[in-house]
């Protein structure tokens, strides 16, 4: 009786690879943190419950320009260093609420499977960009430069 009631009722199997899921407007899942729009406020690594994010901001020198947001906040801090560590991260989402540009965001994406526990580790912060930046604004060939030229 159960079996030939269940086997004229449409299937809800979904082939994975080619069909997925689609995920409800509010769920928490991976993380993502739009760095451009950072201002280093550090509020989502101290809300952080498991103490996933690494966050290292360092003041800008004088007369240095950071840029603005997107919503046109002026950056006042370089962002050094903003990892997340999505291991032992507990997808709470209490992180993305106090962020003040809401450029900490938990996206859609819910696979997120590694070979090593070490790809886990997402990087967001772009540090080369500040090196060049500091070497732009700085008067004179960096040494760098100088080793370039004297190689020619």
């Amino acid at each position: 009786n159960i079996t030939l009631k269940h086997l004229f009722t449409p299937s809800i199997t979904l082939q994975y690879p080619d069909e997925r899921w689609q995920m409800p407007e509010r769920s928490r899942n991976q993380l993502f943190n739009d760095i451009d729009d950072c201002i280093g406020s550090d509020q989502c690594a101290r809300s952080c419950p498991v103490d996933c994010i690494y966050f290292e901001p360092e003041t800008s020198g004088p007369g240095e320009d950071l840029g603005p947001t997107s919503t046109g906040t002026k950056k006042r801090l370089k962002v050094l260093r903003c990892d997340i560590d999505i291991a032992i991260c507990c997808y709470c989402g209490l992180c993305t609420f106090p962020c003040p540009t809401e450029c900490l965001i938990m996206t859609s994406n819910y696979e997120s499977s590694v070979y090593d526990r070490s790809d886990l580790l997402y990087k967001y912060a772009k540090p080369w960009e500040f090196e060049q930046l500091a070497i732009a604004t700085k008067d004179g060939p960096s040494e760098s430069d100088k080793e370039a030229a004297s190689a020619d």
